[in-house]
């Protein structure tokens, strides 16, 4: 995605109600399944064939799923996000999850709509099959629009280096400076949204891709790979390698309002499945085979995920503190202030006192001044709050 014109809020973070139902639903299911996929400890699967009977079904609570209804980014100012926006219709002979979106130009007579899952999955394969729309079901084409199946860990604070996407989003329409459909990839590390600072790297595709496809993308030795309908479109790594578990969504919302023609416009998404093996790679191939063994044997949702695969962190883990804390010495004295918009490079060395909130521009935190190394190029990441740096102790 565009660093300078994507400007996304983070979406909710989904409630989970537990009840008794759950448990007795995930374990019939799981037994049924136990042929299909055999979870390891701390590993598992989910699959979902969202056979809800609306947007109310009480089993969409029941197994981690949120339908949200608050309002916030992304998307037009001021628009809604109602349940009604969400729905599971059959669609081409399979019961499907559908995302409804409208406008009628103003963020007032504008409504989006998302889908979510906890916030438990981390390393493995994610799967789903989606229909992209180029056109609207009713009234004017041509709104700036982004249809998505995804991943996110939320932001908790500007440049918070916890923060974590894994994007597929078609925008049909283009948008952020696109004026044609495009399908982007795009693996996130981190961004401040005042100002806009964003820390991620994108693959795209410059065609239109309306009709079901099958989206892939596994998260495994410090890769993100990306699939369409088989074929490898995108690898990312490095420090936009996720650190932490994250939730699957799915969302249809509008960048902006400004190509809109007139009168209301209807636009829709839908979803077949979704499917994640958490730490188990499959190829897409492997991934539908999997999906179509569910299916075989009549499992419509089931859901073994723990926290995320791995290890199964329940805690940070701990270091003990060294008896004396480094010091930046002398080197303080011959190291420049940071400032917002120079640029450094691995090794240069900057003297700065880290802000109390990730906002360099407000109060400071009052640990007093540090000596910072740049541990890559970087330019508007501030000391003490990205991994760009590395803190060489107090001055």
């Amino acid at each position: 995605m565009s660093t300078t014109r994507k400007r996304r809020l983070t979406g909710v973070a989904a409630a989970v109600f537990a009840v008794a139902a759950a448990a007795t639903v995930t374990a019939t299911t799981a037994d049924r399944t136990a042929d299909a996929a055999e979870p390891a400890a701390c590993d598992g699967v989910l699959f979902d064939d969202f056979a809800y009977d609306s947007p109310s079904d009480p089993d969409i609570a029941a197994r981690g799923w949120t339908v949200r209804t608050n309002s916030g980014g992304p998307g037009v100012p001021g628009a809604s996000w109602p349940a009604s926006n969400v729905s599971f219709p059959t669609v081409d002979g399979a019961k499907s999850l559908q995302l409804r979106a409208a406008t009628d130009g103003t963020g007032g007579g504008t409504s989006q709509s998302e889908f979510l899952h906890q916030q438990k999955f981390f390393e493995g394969t994610y799967a789903a099959r989606v229909k992209f729309a180029d056109a609207p079901v009713s009234g004017t084409d041509g709104d700036h629009l982004v249809e998505t199946f995804f991943t996110i860990t939320p932001l908790d604070a500007p440049l918070d280096p916890d923060y974590g996407e894994i994007d597929f989003e078609y925008l049909p329409n283009g948008g952020w400076g696109e004026t044609g459909p495009i399908f982007y990839q795009t693996t996130w590390e981190t961004y401040q949204a005042e100002p806009w600072i964003a820390d991620n790297t994108h693959t795209s595709q410059r065609q239109s891709f309306a009709g079901w496809h099958d989206l892939v993308f596994t998260v495994a030795d410090g890769h993100v790979k990306y699939y369409v309908d088989g074929a490898l479109v995108a690898d990312h790594s490095g420090k936009y390698y996720p650190e932490t578990p994250m939730s699957i969504n799915f969302n249809l919302w509008f960048i902006d309002t400004a190509a809109h023609a007139g009168g209301t416009s209807v636009y829709h998404q839908q979803v077949d499945y979704v499917m994640h093996t958490a730490g188990e790679v499959l190829t897409p191939a492997e991934a539908t085979a999997r999906v179509a063994g569910y299916r075989a044997d009549g499992v419509e949702h089931t859901d073994t995920v723990g926290t995320g695969g791995g290890e199964c962190p329940t805690d940070p883990p701990t270091t003990d503190e060294p008896t004396d804390p480094p010091t930046g010495g002398a080197d303080c004295a011959t190291a420049t202030d940071w400032a917002f918009g120079s640029v450094y490079t691995a090794g240069n060395t900057v003297v700065h006192e880290r802000s109390a909130n990730g906002d360099p521009s407000g109060p400071k935190s009052g640990d007093g001044e540090h000596l910072w190394r740049a541990n890559w190029w970087t330019q508007g990441s501030e000391p003490g709050w990205t991994p760009q740096w590395t803190d060489l102790g107090a001055c």
